[in-house]
């Protein structure tokens, strides 16, 4: 970091004197002009010898700069050293433009026909508007989360870009292959019009969708952000093997998105059955009577957590921090509530309601706490900033207040399955569980900027001190897209 900053100012020294040079020639000119003399040679040639208009010793400090760095940070090789010392700006692809508008209009003539259609056919009072809905709209849900999870996290992108939260290094991003917000959006309306699109066809979805998200996720091939696919995979096969390997804090950001994926887990699940053991003719199936499918909906429902809580543990056995001990119990209670709710939701009784609704309580009120104190070091009583924290990137103070109620609110949202508002009359059961679902997406990407933020200026997670500028030997140097 030292190196390339005061490499930086270096150049900006060395760009000084020319403009100092150029700012002169051109000042001499006009008192020449103005005057009718000839004095401006006779100036400039003194400038010239002077420190003035001297870039001698600039361009010789800078040449030994960057023979060093070479030397030091990058095995010697000139062009790897100078790539970093001189990243070239990423460049905005018109193409990326013009797709993102395109998918983003196919999506809303879908939105908008398949609206009509409904209402034309009038599928919301048809009698199988049930077995319509407990079949086939989980079906729809799983790609719909993933849609709305990429957006948040478009908007994310751009608002830590607007207030300079250095994210790709936070992440571990290689300069210049993380996707820009444009990009993240693009792929999540292409998906949005495969997903439609199979959705208009007939009213049904099959498993093409499936496959053709997986080919494109696991394609070998440099095409559709290729580093970044392995970056992911990377990191979820990380997530899977916890805790063999060290925790990052690309691993365990994942593992927290998958947390607020937990319905999206169970769409994936019964995606599987309806597949395997239904009968897609009539839009039957024998999932939900299955004692099989009941216990794997609770494995599937805690598992996201369960990742959560193993990394916790490796992190304690690897820094010896307390810290980590109190997050993985917050996420075991969170598992005891998971577990109890999905014991309320398939009607096992009264008990389990009560239990349920305890359980959540408390891994309510300790989630909330730790989002919004430890996640987001916010709620200081003496800070510069009364109740927010010291250091503070968004100037309008009461975005963080504004934050903080809405990740309340957004939290308690999981306690309408606990409470019993378990349908309305416009709104199926299903729905309402989507609606939910999305709910804590939402709150799960307002999460994810503070978070950045506060690791962005406090370093909370300790995996590195800085402010702005990555320091380059951290890449993996024999990885050439990760």
């Amino acid at each position: 970091m030292a190196f390339i900053e005061f490499y930086k100012k270096l150049l900006l020294l060395k760009s000084y004197c020319f403009l100092n040079q150029l700012a002169f020639s051109k000042i001499m000119k006009k008192y020449d002009k103005i005057t009718s003399r000839n004095a401006s040679k006779a100036y400039l040639e003194m400038v010239d010898k002077s420190y003035l208009g001297s870039c001698d010793e600039v361009t010789r400090l800078i040449e030994r700069v960057e023979a060093t760095f070479i030397k030091h940070f990058s095995n010697g090789n000139r062009r790897k050293g100078m790539s970093t010392l001189r990243p070239t700006a990423k460049r905005e692809r018109h193409w990326t433009t013009f797709f993102l508008g395109f998918f983003s209009g196919c999506s809303i003539a879908l939105v908008v026909a398949i609206i009509v259609l409904i209402h034309a056919r009038n599928i919301l009072k048809n009698v199988n508007r049930d077995k319509y809905m407990k079949n086939i709209f989980p079906l729809y849900s799983l790609f719909g989360f993933i849609v709305l999870h990429m957006f948040m996290y478009s908007g994310n992108i751009y608002f830590w870009r607007q207030f300079h939260v250095n994210y790709s290094f936070i992440f571990g991003f290689k300069q210049g292959t993380e996707l820009g917000f444009r990009e993240v959006l693009l792929l999540s309306s292409g998906l949005a019009v495969l997903t439609l699109a199979g959705v208009l066809s007939n009213l049904d979805i099959d498993t093409s969708n499936f496959k053709v998200v997986l080919l494109i996720t696991i394609c070998p091939f440099d095409i559709i952000y290729r580093s970044n696919r392995f970056f992911l995979i990377r990191c979820i096969f990380h997530c899977l093997c916890a805790p063999l390997y060290k925790v990052t804090l690309p691993d365990f950001f994942l593992a927290d998105q998958l947390t607020s994926q937990v319905q999206a887990f169970r769409s994936l699940e019964f995606f599987i059955c309806y597949y395997g053991w239904g009968d897609l003719e009539k839009r039957t199936n024998k999932c939900l009577g299955s004692t099989t499918y009941k216990v794997f909906m609770i494995i599937v429902t805690v598992f996201p957590y369960w990742i959560r809580v193993i990394q916790c543990i490796r992190r304690l056995f690897d820094e010896r921090d307390s810290m980590h001990a109190f997050n993985g119990l917050k996420y075991f209670s969170i598992i005891v509530a998971v577990v109890m709710r999905t014991g309320n939701d398939l009607k096992w009784g009264m008990t389990w309601k009560i239990m349920a609704a305890a359980s959540s309580g408390v891994a309510t009120i300790a989630s909330t706490y730790w989002d919004i104190f430890i996640d987001w070091g916010l709620l200081r009583r003496n800070s510069k900033n009364p109740w927010l924290r010291d250091k503070l990137l968004v100037s309008n103070k009461s975005v963080y207040f504004v934050a903080i109620v809405l990740n309340v609110i957004l939290r308690l949202a999981w306690m309408q399955s606990v409470l019993g508002y378990r349908e309305t009359p416009f709104l199926h059961v299903t729905a309402l569980t989507a609606v939910v679902a999305c709910l804590e997406i939402i709150r799960r990407g307002i999460w994810n900027f503070f978070r950045l933020e506060n690791e962005h200026l406090n370093n909370v997670g300790k995996f590195r001190a800085f402010k702005s500028v990555p320091l380059p030997f951290n890449y993996n140097d024999e990885e050439k897209d990760l």
